[in-house]
């Protein structure tokens, strides 16, 4: 199932693919998947949810299409038809590639905390974190300029991400996909994408800012815009908000 890609699923119903980032190419483990789970649970009473992880091993030259035809050929071979498909952050950049480049694979398509590319921010926290693991160092702190605009919350930000890393782990999977969005614009082709879409997105995203989010919105053929006042980019996915705004344009037949 799924082309032996790594997933965890959960409930009944249609199936439902939702596509995040994590720095492993497989399955949340700890904290990761508690919250992953927390995140899609509301959506298990109405779908089967497929959360989909990317294959170890890519090549250092992946693209966002290459991902993309993973995930596309994972889901041609099987379910009949197209899917739902709910993506988040850095899985946002998957799933408008899998949207635009295979069209009838996607049916609804909700995204939250992303945009056609990245902000400036986010461009510069991803390189910092490329090259800072590239070099062997612990990279996440370079990802506390995303987090706070306080001066002060990021030097202690850097600290809390700094012993977060763990040690000298291989991050060689998560440099993959981080320079593959770096290269990711899909601005000339969001007129490709033709499922129904929803963007869900925090007014104070520094990752995809609001800008961004509107332009993508404003390309893809009745796309949708919901906006949360207030919210950073994580924020947008622990709001209450979030889960009932989602499944009703899911549910919305």
């Amino acid at each position: 199932m799924l082309n032996d890609l790594p997933y965890l699923s959960a409930g009944e119903g249609p199936p439902l693919i939702v596509l995040i980032y994590t720095p492993e190419a497989a399955n949340p483990t700890g904290l990761t998947r508690w919250s992953t789970m927390r995140t899609v649970r509301p959506f298990t009473s109405h779908f089967t949810v497929y959360v989909v992880n990317r294959p170890p091993g890519l090549p250092p030259t992946t693209t966002m299409a290459d991902l993309a035809a993973i995930f596309a050929q994972a889901i041609r071979t099987t379910f009949e038809g197209s899917v739902d498909v709910l993506a988040l952050s850095t899985g946002g950049s998957i799933a408008l590639q899998l949207a635009a480049d295979h069209p009838g694979l996607v049916d609804r398509l909700v995204l939250a905390g992303t945009a056609c590319t990245l902000g400036p921010a986010g461009r510069r926290a991803q390189r910092g974190y490329i090259e800072r693991a590239r070099q062997g160092r612990r990279p996440s702190p370079a990802l506390a300029e995303i987090v706070t605009e306080s001066a002060l919350g990021r030097v202690l930000l850097k600290g809390l991400l700094w012993l977060s890393d763990g040690g000298r782990a291989d991050r060689t999977d998560a440099v993959t996909v981080l320079n593959a969005e770096d290269g990711f614009d899909l601005r000339g082709r969001l007129h490709d994408i033709k499922a129904a879409t929803l963007l869900i997105q925090g007014a104070d995203d520094l990752v995809y800012p609001l800008d961004l989010a509107r332009e993508t919105v404003d390309g893809i053929p009745g796309a949708r815009l919901t906006v949360y006042p207030g919210r950073t980019h994580s924020g947008t996915f622990t709001d209450k908000r979030f889960a009932p705004d989602a499944l009703a344009f899911l549910t919305d037949r």
